[in-house]
């Protein structure tokens, strides 16, 4: 396993693995890297010939009175962990080099990037696509992995790509959750065993969502009783809750056969995200 922090290196590197053949796959992450992370960089390795796992807590992805200087670094587990799941080459630039003191370019999607996660953090969405476009210009990927549980910035990501023409496939992996249920997240660690107890109702609320859309609910109750259940939760502060169309995050009719449930919540100062997509019976 090859672990480089120069762009220029990675470029050169991955060039000379695609000239022997080699098909390459990349996994974006800000580190402190769990399950769910090892779940992306497995699925590159069973499609890929070479795997590049990038390590960068991207400070413009933070808002103001985000978490950018307390969020979880654990950059030596990480390499371990990069190494038992597969990873070729492990990608830890400095914020100078992927972003010069005269830097004057952002990478913008419109529309999708305005509701839900853009909403509640305005700046958010332009940091992910301006550090993922550079991530990708430096890797150059022929697939690019992502989890479902960030659910909108998959979606974010696979619009820019494909409205760049980049010849990148985007891979979405399933969500992988804990034994009790709740999403993996790096943020995770901040909650306290009290919190975390409280924070199960975003899983169970999303269950029963996704067996009231089997049972025949439609979308508009089924997005009620989301909001209510965590409305009403103990301990818990909704920042969003919907149900929406998978692919435009727009509304549904009634009889729409698919759907996807969103929410967001905070457990004391900790803010968690996750989803469900939903299937309707036929009618």
């Amino acid at each position: 396993m090859d672990v480089l922090s120069s762009p220029n290196d990675v470029r050169c590197l991955v060039r000379r693995r695609r000239a022997s053949g080699h098909l390459i796959g990349v996994v974006p992450t800000m580190g402190a890297l769990h399950e769910g992370h090892l779940s992306l960089i497995r699925a590159a390795r069973a499609e890929c010939d070479t795997v590049v796992t990038t390590i960068f807590v991207n400070p413009t992805q933070f808002g103001p009175d985000e978490d950018f200087e307390r969020y979880p670094r654990t950059p030596e587990a990480d390499l371990e962990l990069c190494r038992e799941a597969g990873t070729s080459i492990v990608f830890i630039p400095n914020v100078d080099d992927m972003y010069t003191p005269d830097a004057a370019t952002t990478v913008t999607v419109s529309g999708i990037t305005r509701v839900f996660e853009g909403a509640s953090r305005p700046t958010h969405f332009d940091g992910v696509t301006t550090v993922v476009a550079k991530l990708f210009h430096i890797t150059e990927p022929d697939r690019a992995y992502f989890g479902q549980k960030d659910y909108q910035q998959q979606l974010v990501i696979r619009k820019m790509a494909s409205d760049l023409n980049w010849p990148v496939t985007i891979v979405t992996c399933p969500v992988v959750r804990d034994a009790d249920g709740l999403a993996l997240s790096s943020r995770n660690r901040y909650l306290t065993d009290s919190q975390r107890r409280q924070a199960l109702v975003l899983n169970q609320a999303l269950t029963t969502a996704a067996e009231q859309a089997l049972a025949g609910h439609r979308p508009w109750q089924i997005e009620n009783t989301l909001t209510e259940t965590l409305k009403h939760a103990d301990g818990i502060r909704p920042d969003y809750a919907a149900v929406v169309d998978p692919d435009t995050l727009q509304s549904v009719p009634d009889d729409c056969r698919r759907a996807v449930a969103l929410a967001a919540v905070w457990v004391g100062s900790t803010r968690l995200i996750d989803n469900r997509l939903l299937t309707f019976p036929e009618t």
